[in-house]
């Protein structure tokens, strides 16, 4: 038995064994890149992804956890075939629904941080029978998209047979801002914050993580003094060398425990490492199934099993057994002395040799009694002061023995790299086509030089992305539509202030002219001050629309009623002096704003006197106290 499997088995009798530690002992299996229909149309290798799935689900069962949670990337295409979607709620629903009791809450608020409309998760839904609830955030290849921002994760969370969460809406303009709510579950005396952030665009959110306040970590709101432990699972590249095309661990929250890491990084580390001055562990469980022919997907394939009691954690790794054995190897062929260069033939027979061994290999290492699976080979061939061989001919002898025998053999020459190759190769020196991809994209955008100013040359990279990897036909048409709504909202809001401002400025102005009290400052005052007031009041008067006085002792009188109507343009309005245009605009004389007292009036009388008033634009009254 292998190491991993006896400290499973361990783990399974001992932990089952103890009941009063299981009363607070919260369990989580832990899975990433379980990428669901990879490969559906080849006859060998359609079924991979759902054989280890479904091991998955009943390693989950096997071991009794509470929850099984998915770090992105459930499914392979954004569109999968019926078939696909299919078999997959058929997994979910063997495994998910029965009658075993869930022995967890969930006492934070569940809409903050769930996206259905519900509100809840699956299994308080009385409706269904959920015995293993799924928590799930979508990663790089079944990301939200189109003009609703729907995943697949959204249909099967509809269909009550996961919890989706970790879903954002950044907009299209600018760096965006999101806030994270986390679960807060509770098992006992055992509390857990669970953060979910998924797949963003990693140059986006390296970006959000330097901005101030554009990455927002709520923390739980709990009134009692209690300890408890924060998870956060995440799927972005985590490229060390590189953090402008992907994101470092520096750059998280230091009140994590523990992060979960899934991404494009299919390597499997599941031990947990500590990040030097971030009081954190990291865990990169990788993917379930190898989807591309590296050195780093040849590694035994795991989960995790994930105890926490309190403010302490248990990991235990558990290996899979329905994974297709991978067998990779490198060769130099100059290094080999009995590989002519001149001579094809002893070439092939070196070659056909290391393939030989490899298969004899895998048959030795597979459990007795059982009949092995069709492994993957891949060798990978230096073939420098050599000739090449024809790949798929070469492959024409394993059909039946390997799983892949059109793509056994990858020929590369040593030497210096082009600059491009080198950034986008990982730590196993093997080139990571969807990075190629991706530059690609994003060279095709920096090259045009364009000045944009209503849409942003980083949205419009994460459209075309979006258009390209994810077959999103409406992902153009989406960003435009947000831009353009987003563009009028910021030139009405402009406008709004811009109107407030002018309002501002004629208040002002009249409050100028009339800071002469006990003068008769229209008829007798100042000449600059009744200019400036005529001013004002034609600023008024331009708008032909009615005004309404918002005062309510106002709106009833006959006089403002008067003075809310439509107001005609001065007929012959020249030259022919300013006062006597004013009189023609409005029947009242411009002393009406502001009498002072004559002679014959007495104190008491100008004291009981109304306050003059003025109607404003958009129904704003301005008096003078």
């Amino acid at each position: 038995m292998a190491e991993g499997d006896e400290a499973a088995a361990r783990l399974f009798h001992g932990v089952l064994s103890r009941e009063e530690e299981g009363g607070s002992t919260l369990r989580i299996l832990v899975a990433t890149d379980c990428h669901l229909g990879y490969l559906e149309k080849d006859e060998v290798r359609r079924f991979d992804s759902f054989d280890t799935f479904e091991e998955i689900c009943s390693l989950a069962e096997k071991y009794k956890v509470d929850f099984l949670l998915l770090g992105g990337d459930l499914f392979h295409e954004n569109k999968p075939s019926n078939s696909t979607l299919v078999k997959t709620i058929e997994i979910l629903r063997r495994y998910c629904t029965n009658d075993r009791p869930v022995q967890f809450q969930v006492i934070s608020d569940q809409a903050a941080s769930l996206q259905n409309r519900f509100g809840q998760v699956n299994y308080e839904d009385q409706n269904y029978n959920i015995g293993l609830p799924v928590f799930a955030i979508h990663g790089s290849h079944g990301g939200p998209a189109g003009v609703d921002n729907l995943s697949l994760n959204d249909i099967l969370s509809a269909g009550n047979f996961l919890n989706f969460f970790g879903k954002t809406d950044l907009g299209c303009t600018g760096v965006g801002k999101i806030t994270v709510y986390p679960l807060f579950i509770r098992k006992g005396q055992t509390y857990l914050a669970l953060y979910g952030l998924g797949n963003i665009r990693d140059e986006r959110l390296n970006r959000m993580l330097h901005e101030p306040h554009a990455v927002n970590w709520m923390l739980p709101e709990i009134q009692d003094e209690i300890d408890w432990f924060n998870i956060l699972v995440l799927h972005q590249k985590r490229k060390k060398a590189s953090p402008s095309n992907g994101v470092s661990e520096l750059l998280l929250p230091r009140f994590l425990d523990f992060v979960i890491w899934g991404g494009h990084e299919h390597e499997c580390l599941i031990d947990p490492e500590e990040v030097s001055g971030m009081g954190f562990h990291v865990t990169q469980p990788g993917s379930s199934i190898a989807t591309s022919l590296i050195n780093a997907e040849a590694k035994q394939k795991h989960v995790l099993l994930l105890e926490i009691k309190g403010t302490q954690y248990r990991p235990t790794k558990i290996p899979l057994q329905s994974v297709r054995p991978f067998e990779y190897v490198e060769v130099i062929l100059e290094d080999q002395v009995d590989v002519d260069p001149s001579d094809e033939a002893t070439i092939h027979a070196y070659l056909h040799k290391i393939v030989s061994s490899l298969i004899e290999k895998v048959r030795e290492t597979a459990a007795s009694g059982s009949e092995p699976k069709l492994p993957l080979v891949r060798i990978k061939v230096d073939y420098s002061g050599f000739s090449t061989i024809n790949s798929k001919q070469f492959g024409q002898k394993y059909v039946g023995k390997v799983a892949n025998p059109q793509d056994i053999l990858l020929f590369t020459k040593s030497g210096k790299r082009c600059k491009n190759t080198q950034e986008s190769t990982n730590s196993s020196g093997q080139v990571d086509t969807n990075d190629l991809n991706q530059q690609t994209i994003e060279a095709l955008i920096s090259e045009t030089n364009l000045q944009l100013e209503t849409l942003n040359v980083n949205d419009l990279n994460s459209a075309l992305h979006d258009f390209v990897n994810k077959d999103d036909k409406t992902a153009f048409h989406s960003y435009l539509k947000q831009s353009i709504d987003e563009a009028r909202n910021k030139l009405t809001t402009a406008t709004e202030d811009s109107t407030k401002i002018d309002e501002q400025q004629i208040a002002c102005l009249l409050d100028q002219s009339m800071q002469a009290p006990g003068q008769e400052t229209i008829t007798k005052g100042r000449p600059g001050s009744q200019s400036l007031l005529i001013d004002a009041l034609s600023v008024l008067e331009s708008d032909d629309e009615p005004v309404e006085s918002s005062d309510p002792e106002e709106s009833g009188s006959s006089s403002h009623q008067a003075a809310g109507r439509k107001r005609r343009a001065a007929p012959g309005g020249g030259d022919g002096g300013s006062a006597a245009s004013a009189a023609w605009r409005r029947k009242t004389d411009l002393a009406s704003f502001q009498r002072a007292p004559t002679k014959e009036d007495d104190a008491d009388a100008a004291k009981k006197r109304r306050a003059p008033v003025a109607p404003g634009r958009y129904g704003a009254v301005i008096r003078r106290r």
